[in-house]
């Protein structure tokens, strides 16, 4: 079997619910070519392990806390209220965030996850987005970071952020590709009956399909 990835994504109070249960399926559900092997370990991970209570009164219950977790290869960090407005004041989860950057081959941000990338200065020098109702906020409270708008993700190498909500799907099947290859991506993709147009080239390079 080929290399089993560890995937760990981040969850708080207020977190928007699509940002990361769009990754989670996406990665969860990854199998290889012609068998039924997963190549991904998921974890969802909060601070304390305890219940946490996503926008709109889901509750999730996580599957470790940061001191119980296993190593990661991978940290997917979602947005919400809870990311720009709340837990960019939390100093334990940004210096988290910071802490695994060193660890792990792949940081992800999905919508404004990207505010705690930037909070933990990981985004300095780097080309990234967020949701587009929150890009002029991050380009003006962080301007070291070389912002792209009308993008669905931006590959940074070791860092990629997404735009908003839906676009972490986008992004997680781009992940999918990038380490997989095309074919598992498209198989991914078709699974969850997602526009497989996704993977094309011209969105695996950042680019908006406008035809």
């Amino acid at each position: 079997m080929a290399q089993r990835w560890n995937v760990g994504i981040l969850l708080f109070d207020e977190v928007e619910v699509l940002d990361f249960a769009g990754p989670f399926e996406v990665f969860s559900i990854t199998t290889l070519q012609g068998h039924q092997d997963k190549p991904f370990s998921v974890y969802v991970i909060s601070q304390t392990g305890e219940m946490v209570h996503a926008r709109n009164g889901l509750m999730i219950k996580p599957t470790c806390s940061f001191g119980d977790a296993p190593d990661l290869d991978a940290v997917i960090i979602p947005g919400g209220y809870g990311a720009e407005e709340i837990e960019i004041h939390n100093d334990t989860i940004i210096n988290w965030i910071r802490e695994q950057s060193t660890k792990v081959k792949l940081v992800a941000s999905v919508c404004t996850g990207a505010f705690l990338l930037a909070k933990a200065g990981l985004l300095d020098g780097k080309k990234a987005t967020t949701h587009w109702m929150d890009i002029d906020r991050l380009e003006r409270e962080y301007p070291k970071i070389d912002i792209q708008r009308g993008l669905k993700y931006v590959d940074a190498g070791s860092i990629i952020t997404s735009a908003g909500i839906s676009a972490g799907l986008d992004m997680s099947l781009y992940i999918i590709k990038k380490m997989l290859g095309s074919e598992v991506a498209r198989a991914t993709a078709k699974r969850m009956e997602y526009d497989i147009v996704i993977i094309d080239k011209e969105i695996i390079q950042g680019k908006e399909n406008r035809e």
